[in-house]
């Protein structure tokens, strides 16, 4: 939702943060034994060859996981924080799915957490502006290693770097606790500027040390 709170209208993601502590290893069998297994085990049933990215979107109620929906694509903003945790090359991920040895290779995961925050337009998810300049203090944002700033709803008109979407910035940063990933990226997107720019200010709030 657009609002801190989980409140007013629905949205695209706002935010995402990895790794979401009660998907412990008892939280996990319980997704691969009733999720991802049946899901596996349904597409050899119904003889569909697949071979590629299954998103499980999941909800966690009660105890239980439950899945929401299935999408043949990564999600966004979930991309941003899952990827800048694989340690293992992607492309040697795709290699070995296209030769169906992906069995053989064990996947490497960075430690730590990633936060990802999502800048959008004023009026976002209703009507928005377009072509409004975006400023980057690009010194501050260049002292800031450990943060990635993605462009979204952006375009390019005459050097300068204009809004062109809803979901404009996305904003990603590691460190050792949710709490404060998600405070680099605050603090990368008070370097960003442009006319009506939002953002939640609470998320990964449920999971802060």
């Amino acid at each position: 939702r657009i609002g801190e709170g989980d409140t007013g209208p629905n949205t695209g993601g706002m935010g995402c943060v990895t790794p979401v502590p009660f998907m412990n290893d008892a939280f996990m069998e319980q997704v691969t034994n009733t999720i991802i297994e049946p899901t596996i085990q349904g597409l050899a049933v119904e003889g569909i060859p697949y071979n590629g990215f299954i998103f499980f979107g999941l909800i966690k109620v009660g105890e239980q996981p439950v899945v929401i929906e299935y999408n043949c694509r990564m999600g966004d903003p979930e991309t941003e924080v899952v990827m800048p945790r694989l340690q293992t090359d992607l492309v040697e991920l795709f290699l070995h799915m296209h030769h169906q040895t992906l069995d053989t290779v064990t996947i490497a995961m960075n430690e730590g957490a990633f936060a990802t925050v999502v800048a959008v337009s004023g009026g976002y998810p209703g009507n928005y502006p377009k072509g409004l300049p975006i400023t980057f203090n690009e010194v501050a944002l260049r002292d800031m290693p450990a943060t990635t700033v993605y462009h979204a709803g952006t375009t390019l008109q005459q050097q300068q770097v204009v809004t062109n979407g809803g979901r404009v910035l996305v904003v990603t940063s590691s460190a050792t606790t949710i709490t404060d990933a998600v405070a680099l990226s605050k603090a990368a997107l008070r370097q960003i500027e442009f006319a009506g720019m939002n953002y939640r200010n609470d998320i990964g709030y449920e999971f802060a040390s």
